[in-house]
Order: C-alpha cells, then structure tokens, then sequence
C-alpha cells in the first residue's frame, strides 16, 4: 500500500508543470517521496526533470494513511501540508540532507500539490495554487503617516496607515509581515462604518526603517521592547483606549498587554496565541546557501487553511518574501523563544481586559488546543475556535474572519455601553 498517484502520469505532470518552468535555472535537487514501502523518485537538473536517476538527496517520508488524508481535495488539519504533517503527524520525516530540502522545500510543495491535483481525479495541468480562487486584493482606502517613538533609548519611525471611523482598532501584525496585511479588512464596511482601523509597521518592517547606525541583520524582538513600542505608537499617534488585535507573535503580545495594561485598551483580540510555542525557531532564513525570499514565505505557507482564497495566501507569502536579512528570524526569536508566558497568564483578569481568544481549526503552529488551555487559566477570558481558517486569520480570509470579529466588536460596544 502507498497511497501514491501513479509515477508515470506525476512525472508527466511535473515536467510539463508551467509554475515549475517559471522556476527553472542554476540549480540541481533529488528527492523521493516515500509512502510506505513505496517511494517516487524526482531528479531536476538545471531546474528541469530530468528523471529519477541516482539517490535522493532528501526524502520526505510519511506513512501511507498519512499521504492519504494529505491527497484528499480539502484535506483535514494537520494533513493540508508537509510541514504541517512534520510538525504534527507521527512518522513524518525528512531524511537526509536537510539543508537541500530546505533550499528547495518550494520544489517539492509544488511536486505534491501536483500528486493531490492528479490524486483527485483532474486532468493535468495542475493549477497555479491548490486553494480555491480569490477576488483581487481591493485598492486600500487607507491614509498613512509616520510618528516619533523612543523604546528603550533607540529613536524610530514607525509608519501607519489607518481606515474608517470610529472606535479606535489597533492592528498588529504577524512576524516578518507589516500593515498590509489589514488591507482587506480595511476595504470592509462592516468594520470600518463604526472603527477606524489602525495598523503600524513594526521596525525594520515595511515601510518602517531601522533605527539610525543599526547593522543589518540585527533585528531582534522580545516582549519588553514589543510593549514599549506598541505603548510608545498609541501614545504617538493619540489613540484613545483603542481596542487592541493581533495574531502569532502580535496575538502573544496581546496576551502581555492584558497583564500589563489591561486599562489602556477597550478590548483585546488575541488570536493564534498561547502561553509557550516550541519547535518553530528557524535560522535557516539567514543561512549563507538559502534563497529567503523563497524559503520564508515556504516555512509559512502551511499555516493558511486549504479553504483560504488563493489571492490572499498569495499576498502573505509575497508579503514575507520582502523582509530584510534578519527581520524574521529576529522575530520568530520572540515568538517561539524569548516569549515565555508559562509563569504569569493566570494572573491575567480576562473580565477586566475584555480578552476574547479566537484560533484557525488549520494552525498548526498554535493549535487550537493550546490556546483553548491558555484561556482555561485566564479567569474571564474567552475563547472561539474558527473552522475553515488558519494561522493568519484577518489576511488569509478577511470576510470569513471579519464574521468572528465583528460579534466581539459589538459585544464590547454593548459592555462600554
């Protein structure tokens, strides 16, 4: 039993794949993929297939009821990516040569999604993304400004761009990302008839720069610099109690602002976010022999749910394909290193921070059950899983997540009322 589609017809559809051909060049990789005690073999040369010849220098291995699920048309949670498989499914391995999986991890997504695409039942070609098609990403109705901040004794200018009216919604964005991320929620009337919508660049992101003299390279975020910046923007930028949302790193911080100045914000949204994340620090982005520009917006593919429009999860991986040398790997420090919150999330008062938790069913990176146990030790807090989504929420499916949103917005318009 291997589960595998047919080797002649996938090897078929490799070599004639368009977005492969787009990827040709100076560049040589050999891997199979083993189910079982079956495996199909890929050779590329010159960054065209060029056979199965000699062994694999990696080999991506996952047991053949695993391949399965992963080969369905919508596969479930933890089966929609390899990846997600690595981080969550026993059995699953990279052998070999880690360093040349990594510098083509990019290669063989696409040789997979052209197995699910033939598995399925479709004529090849396989199309460009394996999620379903998305609108356009609308023209961003948003004006933008910089303002001054000081954090611990460095001087920043932080870009921000802001949409709507009303209530202040303060938004944070996820790590080695920036502002537009919010783009889509910014082009929502539901949210922006009774919020204005504020998002900033962190430093070195976007269109905020690194501070004056700073090395390349040098990035690194932990949580007393991220409060005093995200304190130092609302300061600057006058906002008044804004309620506050953020995901990954932006929804741990949000978590720390509910400890530490729950009085400050009308509410808090903390999404994909739990007390500790372990195993997802990668240096592999600042690696000498690594292409980042392919390589992080690859690590974070995964993350988006299946069902995500294809427009969107294009957006964030071309918007993670941007960072500057460092940028991510300094933030992922914080997000699955520094940030420890083990020691202190019971002391939290949900009631008094207004903290409402919501998590993707298709995160695997903070699944839904770890931020369920978090909220368990938060008195006052809630907590909502969100079916169909994944580790990005408000830039992977904006509309379906404006509809989790905006029930708590007005939830916390009716309390302050």
């Amino acid at each position: 039993m291997s589960a595998l589609p047919d080797s002649a017809a996938w090897h078929a559809a490799v070599a004639a794949d368009p977005v492969l051909a787009v990827w040709a060049g100076a560049w040589s990789f050999r891997f199979a993929i083993a189910s079982g005690n079956a495996s199909v073999g890929f050779a590329f040369a010159d960054g065209r297939l060029a056979g199965t010849g000699g062994p694999p220098q990696a080999t991506l291995r996952a047991a053949p009821e695993a391949w399965a699920r992963f080969l369905t048309p919508v596969p479930p949670r933890h089966h929609h990516n390899f990846f997600a498989m690595l981080a969550r499914v026993p059995g699953t391995a990279v052998e070999g040569d880690l360093l040349s999986f990594y510098q083509h991890a990019h290669v063989a997504r696409r040789v997979l999604e052209i197995g699910r695409w033939l598995a399925s039942g479709h004529p090849a070609p396989a199309p460009a993304s394996a999620h379903p098609p998305g609108t356009p990403a609308p023209v961003p109705h948003a004006a933008g400004a910089y303002v001054p901040v000081v954090a611990r004794g460095t001087d920043y200018a932080l870009y921000y761009e802001t949409a709507g009216r009303g209530r202040d919604l303060l938004c944070l964005h996820t790590a080695g990302s920036d502002a537009r991320q919010f783009h889509r929620l910014m082009a929502d009337a539901r949210l922006t008839s009774g919020h204005r919508l504020v998002a900033f660049d962190l430093p070195w992101h976007g269109k905020s720069p690194p501070p004056s003299g700073a090395v390349p390279g040098s990035w690194r975020l932990d949580t007393d610099l991220y409060v005093d910046l995200i304190m130092g923007f609302v300061a600057a930028a006058g906002l008044d109690r804004p309620i506050v949302l953020g995901a990954s790193m932006s929804g741990e911080i949000c978590l720390e602002l509910a400890l530490r100045h729950p009085d400050a914000f009308a509410g808090i949204v903390a999404c994909e976010a739990c007390e500790k994340i372990t195993g997802r620090f990668t240096d592999f982005p600042s690696h000498p022999e690594i292409n980042q520009g392919f390589f992080i917006p690859e690590w974070i593919h995964g993350l988006a749910a299946p069902q995500s429009p294809a427009a969107c999860v294009a957006e964030i991986d071309w918007q993670y394909a941007q960072g500057g040398p460092g940028v991510f790997t300094g933030d992922i420090a914080f997000y699955a290193g520094e940030w420890d919150a083990r020691d202190r999330v019971h002391r939290i008062d949900g009631r008094a921070a207004r903290l409402h938790m919501l998590t993707g069913e298709y995160d695997y990176s903070c699944t839904m059950e770890m931020s369920a146990a978090t909220a368990a030790k938060i008195p006052g807090a809630t907590f909502r899983p969100m079916q169909g989504i994944g580790h990005f929420p408000f830039a992977e499916n904006p509309a379906l997540f404006a509809d989790h949103l905006i029930p708590i917005l007005e939830h916390l318009k009716d309390s302050a009322a």
